[in-house]
């Protein structure tokens, strides 16, 4: 997500919003002997209505244009849905991200920001923009030969993993169960998973004594008034890059290209000028999010919210908003402002951000050159589906 869990806060907050009531009495004439009328409303639309993970923008602008907070039963959470009130709702402090396992603060106790200040310096240095460069190039060139081939499963599926792997100068054959690992229980915030400790630490071990160019190296050697990161911490940061190079990239990847090869004549404007390539990558981010939900859970009342309730701030539903954006479903890499909702800078450090826009940026160039009559097999048509991530499950392309 964004990483998706936060944005520097503009003074704006959740206002409270009209809600729906689901009841409406109906005062009965004077001269009516019968009981009081009582009129109901019917219910708000609900996230769980049958086909919404197929095709959710027509609810969508239901909910931007008559539901803009709205509780849905079902789901078990507050809605919000307009972009204004979704980037408001993502910088309140009294909207708080429930970690699922040990975010950057929580592992050593101490300030975000000073933490967020000890290592980004490691996740902006070589090794990653490298082995996220070198492992590209590697999974394209592969494809060099065939005549066709499955962008999501042999590139996208692949590529955000590996190139973590390979960036925190981790076995190149160890890629497969390292990847098993992140699908079954790691996310964006990291989470934990102890078969991923226990490969860790013999490696936190030998760079702790002899430390190399990569970024475990880089953690292993950060320091904190003067005193090294814990080894839970080091496991924990290296958990949360792969974490983030996991499922939320590979979708976000699987979007970027689907968007450029359905608009061929922008695709061939990026590979003449890859200055283009950062633009087109946020303008697919804002119309096609890899995470279109992200949830909070309300530490005081927020207007109509009530404290300990969930609240689910719809980015997919606020990257369409034409109050913010004109022509909101057109994709455009010259779009001179996509917003910042699907990765954003916040409370929780989070590098994959970065590790997504690298990806993305050398992904795409990996391809352009290994691959230059690359373009989207004849009659096929990328169809995305999910409620909670979202992209195309299958990419096909001819490579010939």
């Amino acid at each position: 997500m964004l990483c998706p869990h936060g944005l520097p806060a503009e003074g704006a907050s959740i206002a409270p919003i009209a809600t729906v009531a689901p009841v409406a009495p109906v005062t009965p004439l004077a001269t009516s002997t019968r009981p009081p009328v009582v009129r109901r409303l019917p219910d708000p639309p609900s996230l769980l209505t049958p086909g919404i993970e197929r095709d959710p923008y027509p609810l969508y602008r239901t909910l931007r244009q008559r539901f803009p907070l709205v509780y849905d039963r079902p789901f078990g959470a507050w809605l919000v849905s307009r972009y204004a009130d979704v980037r408001a709702a993502l910088a309140d402090p009294r909207l708080v991200a429930a970690p699922p396992g040990r975010t950057l603060a929580h592992l050593e106790g101490g300030t975000h920001s000073a933490h967020r200040a000890l290592v980004s310096p490691a996740f902006r240095g070589h090794a990653l923009t490298a082995g996220v460069e070198r492992t590209a190039y590697v999974l394209a060139r592969r494809l060099a030969d065939r005549q066709e081939a499955d962008l999501v499963a042999e590139f996208c599926h692949w590529l955000p993993t590996a190139a973590a792997v390979a960036a925190l100068g981790l076995p190149y054959e160890d890629t497969a169960r390292v990847h098993a690992w992140c699908r079954t229980g790691l996310d964006h915030l990291g989470g934990h998973h102890p078969e991923l400790d226990a490969f860790l630490l013999p490696y936190i071990a030998r760079r702790r004594a002899h430390p190399g160019d990569d970024l475990l190296s880089a953690l292993c050697t950060a320091r904190a008034d003067g005193r090294p990161l814990s080894d839970e911490a080091v496991a924990g940061i290296a958990g949360t890059l792969l974490g983030a190079g996991g499922e939320a990239t590979a979708h976000a990847l699987a979007s970027f290209l689907a968007n450029l090869l359905d608009h061929p004549g922008q695709l061939a404007l990026v590979r003449a000028r890859p200055e283009l390539t950062a633009g087109a990558w946020a303008e697919s981010l804002r119309r096609d999010p890899p995470l279109h939900i992200v949830l909070r859970r309300a530490v005081e009342p927020v207007g109509a919210v009530p404290a300990g309730a969930t609240v689910a701030c719809l980015l997919g539903a606020a990257g369409r908003d034409p109050a913010r954006f004109a022509d909101p479903d057109r994709y455009d890499v010259f779009r001179p402002d996509p917003g910042q909702l699907a990765y954003g800078s916040g409370r929780h450090f989070c590098p994959g951000a970065l590790l997504a826009r690298l990806t993305a940026e050398h992904g795409l160039h990996a391809l352009l050159a290994a691959l230059p009559e690359l373009r989207r097999s004849p009659g096929f048509h990328p169809v995305a589906d999910g409620l909670i991530s979202r992209s195309p499950r299958s990419l096909l392309v001819r490579l010939r």
